[in-house]
């Protein structure tokens, strides 16, 4: 692949207000801001970026039924008064990946909880602040194409897969 290891990353945790209430959740880890200041990161918001204005009503996906489950066609992502927001979530979802493609990422930091970047554990539907395991429907998609996932709060994990990647070129083989 030559060249140095470009990381996707949520935007608001690089401090872009992009988040459904118009806010951001900007990360202070040192290694997020190592790889910041040597040009690695690649910011996406795949919410706006599938067309969802900012500030917008928050949204989960139904039943807590994952990322997976919105791919395979069989779950939606609704908000609260139930307008259904799935067509902007999967566009997004698909520009993250060409996105990802784009620059060579094969390792992507995302917004832990969001039905679009979460990778442990998603909202479950009620809208009532409840979590549940899950993916959000970006990390599927990426995961599914052979980019590993790390929330924000598995930094330290992403860049041992990261040293893995440079030192063996073969990603996830043990």
């Amino acid at each position: 692949m030559g060249g140095v290891e470009r990381i996707l990353v949520s935007a608001c945790l690089l401090g872009s207000r992009v988040r459904y209430d118009g806010g951001a959740k900007t990360s202070d880890d040192d290694l997020l801001a190592r790889w910041r200041a040597e040009g690695r990161l690649v910011p996406f918001c795949p919410e706006v970026e599938g067309g969802l204005p900012v500030p917008r009503p928050p949204a989960e996906i139904e039943g807590g039924a994952g990322g997976a489950a919105v791919l395979a066609g069989t779950a939606r992502i609704l908000t609260p008064r139930g307008d259904d927001v799935t067509a902007a979530f999967l566009s997004g979802a698909r520009q993250a990946l060409d996105v990802a493609r784009s620059h060579g990422v094969r390792v992507a930091i995302l917004k832990e909880g969001s039905p679009s970047c979460g990778s442990l554990r998603i909202y479950d539907g009620s809208h009532r602040g409840r979590t549940t395991p899950g993916q959000g429907v970006t990390t599927a998609l990426l995961e599914r194409n052979g980019i590993r996932v790390f929330g924000e709060d598995r930094i330290p994990e992403a860049a041992a897969y990261l040293d893995e990647l440079t030192e063996t070129g073969n990603p996830g083989r043990r």
